[in-house]
């Protein structure tokens, strides 16, 4: 069956990098959409960056420039690398697949994504 892993996260400053990993099986990585979406105590869910199987990436406005989403598909994970980190990334951050090919535009409804990891905590201080 299909089942994501996510790895990565940690506690950092504020300016620091984390790579996070999301590591699939049961299906291969590189046929479907896949996002990162992060959580924040009270606050919604946020979609921040997906990967469409022809690796077209988009991003959310409030991480543009500082992450970046990638694949290997030979490793079957998609990672996103994180950069100049701001405590208002502190989060949950999940991966999540859709069963579309093409990405919806990171603004979309985050429902339409029907398989998610655990999630991995990041935590960034000042």
């Amino acid at each position: 069956q299909v089942q994501l892993v996510e790895s990565g996260g940690g506690s950092v400053q504020a300016g620091g990098s984390l790579r996070l990993s999301c590591e699939a099986s049961g299906y291969s990585i590189s046929s479907y959409c896949l996002a990162w979406i992060r959580q924040a105590p009270g606050k919604e869910r946020e979609a921040i960056a997906n990967i469409a199987s022809g690796s077209t990436t988009l991003y959310a406005e409030s991480v543009e420039g500082r992450f970046t989403i990638s694949r290997d598909n030979a490793k079957n994970t998609v990672y996103l690398q994180m950069n100049s980190l701001k405590p208002e990334d502190t989060a949950m951050y999940y991966c999540a697949r859709n069963s579309y090919r093409a990405c919806p535009r990171v603004t979309a409804d985050t429902a339409s994504y029907n398989y998610w990891g655990q999630g991995t905590q990041v935590t960034v201080s000042s």
